[in-house]
């Protein structure tokens, strides 16, 4: 689930924010998503009296996969049947669902592998190799700055990852940028992009509670789901996976949590930190919530459109609750504070080092600029999938005629083979789903540019939001992955003859998207990346490099244990069970009981471990990443995070962050006597 797994984690702190950590100096007890190739093992057996030796990192990095759209996930079989979270594809259930057959709502069981179904789009990546290409990158930037530093940069990343990855069928390259610049990583994949849905239980099941119980617990939800990673049309043969252990969890007992955290922000300064509460969050809650009614309204008209509009209302609800936690913690004083002393104590560490300068100057000279290029920059681009795929298709054709280094990085050797299967995998359109977007988009683009922009006038010319997208999406076959296909296949002859409209708008709109683009490197992402390689340095000199970067999306573990917390001086039992599902259902939504939990009633164990809470550091990304005890066996799937997790996008508060997890214990329970599916159970438990 795209938006669920990318916004997860955001800014909801409580209290004084007592033991908050920010990134800017060491970590404490339970805080970090580390990177493989510098795990903390000395800092885990002090707080843990062991830690996790080479070769069980190596078997849990092998097991663990990335997935496209934003999630984590992981291998428990020989024959690539992957473990995630039921919201990372309620996306595929939804592209593969029709009017007659809702797999969303009624749930998925393949009964036999035949009946696996392919998830447009879909990839799944495992790391196989991590190397440093700090020096490389740093020497190709040399003294550049600005639009040159970032092509300079852009070029030798493009040069690293073809060189890595001649095979691009079968591997994927990514050289990640750690501390804002400071480092940068080569990570090799290893890719597998035939995914298929193998089972996933009823909507109603995996999120229970519905948006009430959206970041709270306890919970009582199985979100969870199996996917298959296949290859030349048969089931892949993996030389790793993770050993499935239907047990309970027990309270206390170490726990790893092994995915690709997204993003946080918690290396920023106060300027970026002033940015984000002043600008880019109050614009983001008052159009996504006026895109939210929108959607509800619409949905309200007709029971397809109920079904078709659910995905996307799941993710914009999830993404309001992150960015409301995020607004209150940048609004409240006591954490700001925080914020501002870890800051200071940073300066004052490295006042006078002339190697290091002023980064917090430079930055703010950046921001002052980014001030005045957002709103351009956030606009111009329209809000639909139809409208993504032209624009996609268009610079596609113009940045393919380019050597590989000279190209956006978007469009580069490394990136282009997963951007042409999303573009071309066939998977449904909803005609009134777009319209909506469509209209939103362009409206708040007059909205917050003004009527007279020059901007406004290039996206609207003289026709209204509501009159532009009618006729751009009645008259553009891009719905048609046929289509799309011809268009990508023919390249840029094809493009500039197109007549469909929607592939004319985003040519018309290209030359100012790429005009702003450069201003943007010139200005911003130019001088931020030199500013924030510099604060890097800071930090290293401080505090030494046993520091963990800002999420990235990319393979991180984290360490903690079960464990609850307390709650306005109450004791929250950090394991629900499944008995408890029943105690809590109202009969009244979003409290109803899936259909074949009270079919099946009589037949589950309601003693059963049904979700837990970790003290594990995560983030959004995490989502389906595997929870590994000390023996490498996984024994749940983390999902979502309760409260005050919400706070992970700027800081870790470790007497109450938690990770909210559904337990391997409860999955079997469902795959036996809930959702029946005996061939998973034998696979699962083979030995």
């Amino acid at each position: 689930m795209t938006i669920k797994a990318i916004l997860l984690g955001g800014g909801l702190f409580t209290g004084a924010a007592l033991g908050v950590t920010l990134g800017a100096t060491p970590a404490m007890a339970d805080e970090g998503m580390w990177t493989f190739d510098a795990f903390p093992t000395a800092k885990m057996k002090a707080d843990y009296g062991f830690a996790p030796d080479q070769a069980w990192l190596d078997r849990v990095r092998a097991s663990a996969v990335r997935l496209t759209g934003g999630c984590s996930a992981s291998f428990v079989s020989g024959e690539g049947l992957i473990l995630t979270n039921h919201h990372c594809v309620v996306g595929c259930a939804q592209d593969l669902s029709t009017a007659t057959n809702d797999l969303v709502a009624n749930g998925f069981i393949a009964a036999a592998r035949t009946e696996e179904r392919k998830c447009p789009g879909q990839q799944a990546e495992v790391v196989t190799a991590i190397s440093d290409v700090t020096g490389a990158i740093k020497a190709a930037i040399g003294g550049a700055t600005g639009d040159a530093l970032v092509k300079a940069r852009d070029a030798k990343i493009a040069e690293i990852e073809k060189a890595g990855c001649s095979d691009t069928k079968t591997t994927r390259c990514q050289v990640v940028t750690l501390f804002g610049g400071g480092q940068y990583k080569l990570y090799t994949y290893r890719k597998y992009s035939d995914v298929r849905l193998v089972w996933a239980p009823e909507f109603q099941a995996a999120f229970f509670g519905g948006d009430p119980d959206n970041f709270n617990y306890p919970r009582y939800a199985l979100d969870s789901a199996f996917l298959r990673a296949y290859e030349n049309d048969k089931p892949v043969k993996v030389s790793s996976h993770l050993k499935w252990t239907a047990r309970a969890p027990k309270v206390g007992e170490p726990t790893f949590v092994v995915g690709n955290p997204g993003s946080t922000q918690r290396l920023y300064t106060m300027d970026r930190f002033a940015f984000v509460r002043e600008v880019s969050l109050p614009i983001t809650l008052s159009t996504y919530s006026e895109l939210r009614g929108r959607i509800i309204s619409a949905m309200e008209q007709s029971a397809d459109k109920k079904r078709e509009g659910g995905d996307t209302l799941f993710g914009i609800e999830n993404s309001l609750k992150v960015f409301v936690g995020r607004q209150k913690a940048l609004n409240d004083p006591t954490f700001v504070k925080t914020l501002a002393d870890n800051e200071a104590q940073l300066r004052g560490k490295v006042a006078g080092n002339a190697a290091i300068g002023d980064p917090w100057a430079d930055t703010a000279k950046a921001v002052a600029a980014y001030r005045e290029l957002y709103l351009p920059y956030r606009f111009l681009r329209p809000n639909s999938d139809l409208y993504e795929f032209a624009h996609d298709l268009v610079k596609i054709a113009a940045e393919r005629a380019k050597p590989n280094g000279e190209r956006l990085p978007e469009y580069t050797d490394s990136r282009l083979p997963l951007l042409e299967k999303q573009i071309t995998d066939p998977r449904p359109v909803y005609p009134w789903l777009e319209q909506i977007k469509l209209e939103w988009s362009l409206s708040k683009a007059r909205e917050y540019l003004g009527a007279d922009d020059a901007d406004t006038r290039l996206l609207l010319g003289k026709e209204s939001p509501e009159g532009l997208a009618a006729r751009l999406l009645g008259g553009t076959t891009l719905a048609d992955p046929a289509a799309r296909k011809a268009l990508l296949d023919g390249g840029a002859a094809a493009i500039a003859a197109s007549t469909d409209p929607m592939i004319q708008y985003a040519r018309a709109l290209d030359a100012r998207d790429r005009e702003l683009t450069k201003v943007f490197n010139e200005r911003y992402d130019g001088p931020i990346t030199s500013a924030t390689a510099k604060l890097a340095d800071a930090r290293f000199a401080a505090y030494g490099t046993g520091l963990y970067p800002d999420a990235t999306f990319t393979l991180r573990v984290s360490y903690g244990k079960v464990q609850g917390w307390k709650e306005r001086g109450a004791d929250v039992a950090p394991i629900t069970t499944m008995g408890g599902a029943f105690d809590r259902a109202t009969g009244n939504d979003p409290f109803v009981l899936a259909k074949a939990f009270t079919t099946n009633a009589a037949r589950i164990d309601k003693a059963t471990p049904y979700d837990f809470v970790t003290t594990n550091d995560i983030i959004g990304g995490n989502s389906g990443s595997p929870v590994v005890d000390r023996d490498g066996n996984v024994i749940g799937a983390a999902f979502d995070g309760n409260i005050h997790s919400l706070g992970g996008n700027y800081g870790y508060e470790g007497d109450v962050n938690r990770t909210v997890v559904v337990s391997t214990a409860a999955v079997q329970q469902a795959l036996e006597k809930i959702y029946p599916a005996p061939a998973l159970v034998k696979e699962l438990n083979a030995k």
